[in-house]
């Protein structure tokens, strides 16, 4: 039989509980300042740990003050027993959200200092979070003295259930597990799709890839759709690319002269545009005689595929401007009619040797 609490065990109790509230404050003050040393750090992994203990250190000092503050009142065995087992249930419900937050950061860390690894894909940070909350259930179902091996045979006959009317949902989710474990498409890379939409891929998650294009516009493709199209990754095997220039110079050009001049230009919008590959090997290579000029092709590198639009624009305008002061004509296609008496000629384009022929209709 208890006996009935008295003045002095509410004093001890209020102390208890007292305690436990301003060591709680007490632990999150230093914490704080913990975190502020942790910011200063390359390695991101402290923050996240700094974090969770923000997190769980006070509420450990007040489930402490409590449980004192209960253990100093008289209380029955059974009363006992539930206060206790409702501060440990809150106490594992603190830890598992903290773990949470850990794992996730700690993901996330892992991730993004790594080239070649889901950057910012949130579908790997997703499912460590839910296992982490799924695990810390399951630990205070067992706890509150309620078995988990029915809940987990109903869950594995209802998971077939589930995964039949989840099926899309499912599809996209273990696509974007496939994308990302082939490392066929990561976060930052440039991709086109065979259906025309392009961009920078933002984020994979469990449903859905977001792209981002060239006028900063958001897709979104479900991952299944993603991983059942053709697709160009302008990011792999490697970043760098190279882009074609056509272009053409007139039939009594210097051919050797148009080479020589062509590659200065080359060699110096590669060297001073930024986004050029400055070791990268001049070419141009004539291909076609054409109806009024002789056509080659330039051959330029860029760093990356948004870098292609600066390149060829300045490459244009220096390369107008060199063959301006060297004399070499860049010839427009023209048409010749000739008029006769009686006679109409049919508009021929000019070429190489078809400048005097010249097939003529009668206009009787």
């Amino acid at each position: 039989m208890t006996r009935t609490p008295t003045l002095d065990d509410f004093v001890i109790a209020g102390i208890a509980l007292a305690a436990g509230l301003l060591a709680a404050f007490l632990l999150r003050m230093l914490m704080r300042w913990l975190g502020k040393h942790a910011d200063r750090t390359r390695w991101s992994g402290d923050d996240v740990l700094v974090d969770a203990l923000r997190i769980v250190v006070p509420w450990a000092a007040i489930v402490g003050g409590a449980a004192s503050a209960g253990a100093a009142l008289p209380l029955t065995r059974t009363v006992q027993h539930h206060v206790n087992q409702s501060l440990t249930v809150l106490f594992i419900l603190v830890v598992t959200v903290a773990a949470a937050r850990v794992v996730a950061g700690l993901v996330r860390s892992v991730t993004q200092s790594r080239s070649g690894v889901a950057a910012s894909a949130s579908i790997f940070v997703n499912i460590t979070r839910v296992v982490v909350l799924a695990i810390g259930f399951l630990v205070m179902l067992q706890t509150l003295g309620i078995s988990i091996a029915p809940l987990l045979t109903a869950l594995g006959v209802g998971g077939l259930a589930v995964a039949l009317a989840l099926q899309d949902t499912l599809a996209n989710l273990f696509a974007g597990i496939h994308i990302l474990a082939s490392k066929t498409v990561q976060p930052g890379d440039y991709i086109r799709l065979s259906s025309g939409e392009e961009g920078y891929v933002t984020d994979i998650n469990w449903r859905q890839t977001t792209i981002r294009n060239l006028s900063n516009n958001l897709v979104i493709i479900p991952n299944g759709q993603l991983a059942g199209t053709n697709m160009t990754n302008f990011n792999r095997p490697e970043q760098q690319l190279t882009i074609l220039v056509q272009a053409g110079v007139a039939y009594d050009s210097d051919l050797d002269h148009v080479e020589r001049v062509t590659t200065e230009v080359i060699t110096e919008v590669m060297t001073e545009i930024t986004g050029a590959v400055p070791d990268h090997e001049p070419a141009v290579r004539f291909h076609t005689f054409g109806d009024s000029r002789i056509g080659f092709t330039i051959i330029l590198g860029v760093g990356e595929f948004s870098d292609q639009y600066r390149i060829k624009h300045e490459f244009i305008k220096r390369l107008h401007r060199r063959y301006r002061a060297e004399g070499i004509r860049i010839p427009a296609p023209t048409r010749t009619v000739a008029l006769q008496q009686g006679v109409v000629a049919i508009p021929q384009q000019r070429g190489a040797e078809e400048a005097n022929a010249v097939p003529a209709i009668h206009l009787d």
